[in-house]
């Protein structure tokens, strides 16, 4: 299997690629939470060893995050200074697993041994999931958007579309995203504005794409409601051509 670990301290980090290695797997690893999720897009890992202790984003806020969430990729926690109720959550998170470093080689074998089974599975289910992606409603929608990165650069631009996974967004001026930003934007239903954690996953001449962090649960309501008038609106326009 291809693993992902995300461990900042690089002992561990070296001593976790040792291990996957005799092991017979290949590993992925990466220092920082905000580089795993560029990763899940990038390499397409079949399970993930996650420190819950990170600098920046930490391992709870990455199983949080909405790309991790609908993925559906097994991950084992994993830390030497965690609390009951950090390990608690993360398995509540979706974790399928939370261990305590130090690790030993046949612990980890064995854990990974008995994901291999779900991730043949999952690799299937990834396909299926990708098409129906692409299947999402998405509006086309000019509104001004704020968009504030991790360090705290702030830009502004004007959406090209929009669905309840993402929004494509058109910059006034020339700017190179970083991947992770805050996304602020009024949808056009007389309500008030939202502020929704994103990450970049395309850019073209004709913008930034980007796919939400997790939604609450009225905000994405809202957003299926504001989409799904624009395309009636579109087929009434296109009707009356």
């Amino acid at each position: 299997m291809r693993v992902l670990v995300v461990e900042d301290d690089r002992n561990m980090g070296d001593l976790f690629e040792d291990l996957l290695r005799q092991l017979g797997h290949e590993p992925v690893l990466v220092r920082t939470a905000e580089a795993a999720l560029g990763t899940l897009e990038t390499q397409s890992p079949d399970a993930v060893i996650l420190d819950i202790r990170l600098p920046g984003m930490s391992g709870l806020e990455f199983l949080r995050f909405w790309p991790v969430r609908e993925s559906g990729l097994p991950v084992i926690a994993v830390s030497g200074v965690a609390t009951d109720s950090e390990a608690g959550e993360s398995l509540r998170l979706g974790a399928v697993e939370f261990m305590g470093k130090p690790i030993g080689l046949e612990t980890l074998g064995n854990v990974l041994s008995s994901l291999e089974p779900y991730a043949r599975r999952r690799r299937v289910a990834e396909i299926a999931r990708k098409v129906n992606r692409r299947r999402v409603p998405r509006a086309p929608l000019a509104i001004p958007v704020r968009v504030v990165e991790n360090d705290a650069t702030e830009w502004r631009g004007t959406s090209v579309d929009l669905s309840v996974l993402g929004m494509k967004v058109m910059p006034d001026g020339p700017v190179t995203p970083g991947r992770m930003a805050t996304i602020s934007f009024a949808p056009p239903d007389g309500g008030g504005p939202l502020a929704v954690l994103a990450l970049l996953v395309h850019s073209d001449a004709g913008g930034h794409a980007f796919y939400f962090g997790k939604l609450a649960e009225d905000d994405f309501r809202r957003l299926e409601k504001v989409i799904a008038r624009l395309g009636d609106a579109g087929s009434e326009l296109d009707q009356g051509r």
